[in-house]
C-alpha cells in the first residue's frame, strides 16, 4: 500500500521556501502559502513515510493571463524538483465566463494530475 496522501489544505510552504532558495527571492508568486486568494485549480500529495510532497499549481512569469501548470516535488531531504509533463499552457479565463478557456484550463490540469500520479505511483495510476 502507497504512503502517498492527497493533502487538500494550503500549499506547503516548503515548496515556495525551496523554489526561492533555489532560483532566487520572488520567482515564485504561484507558490506563495500566504496569498489570500491562490491561483486555482491545484493539488498536492505528501508522503507519510517520507515527507516527501508532490504539487500540480498554475505557474506564470510575466504574463499572470498566460499560464501553464507546473508539478514539483520535494525530496524528502532538500531541494526541488520540476517534473515536465509537456505542454500544459493555458489562458486564464476571465470572471469564469469563457467556457472554452475554462475547458483548456482543466484539460491541462487534468494532464498535469495524471502526470504527477504517474511519478507517484507508477504507470497505469
Amino acid at each position: 500500500m502507497s504512503s502517498w496522501r492527497p493533502y487538500n489544505h494550503s500549499l506547503l510552504p516548503a515548496f515556495y521556501e525551496r523554489f526561492e532558495e533555489r532560483w532566487g527571492k520572488g520567482t515564485a508568486p504561484f507558490l506563495d502559502p500566504e496569498v489570500l486568494e491562490p491561483p486555482m485549480p491545484r493539488a498536492q500529495w505528501i508522503n507519510a513515510d517520507t515527507g516527501a510532497a508532490v504539487a500540480v499549481v498554475p505557474v506564470w512569469a510575466d504574463d499572470s493571463e498566460r499560464r501553464s501548470f507546473g508539478v514539483f516535488y520535494l525530496p524528502p531531504h532538500g531541494d526541488i524538483w520540476i517534473l515536465h509533463p509537456g505542454p500544459t499552457q493555458y489562458a486564464e479565463p476571465t470572471s469564469g465566463v469563457d467556457r472554452e478557456r475554462v475547458t483548456l484550463r482543466n484539460q491541462a490540469f487534468t494532464k498535469a494530475i495524471r502526470h504527477a500520479e504517474e511519478f507517484i505511483f507508477g504507470q497505469g495510476a
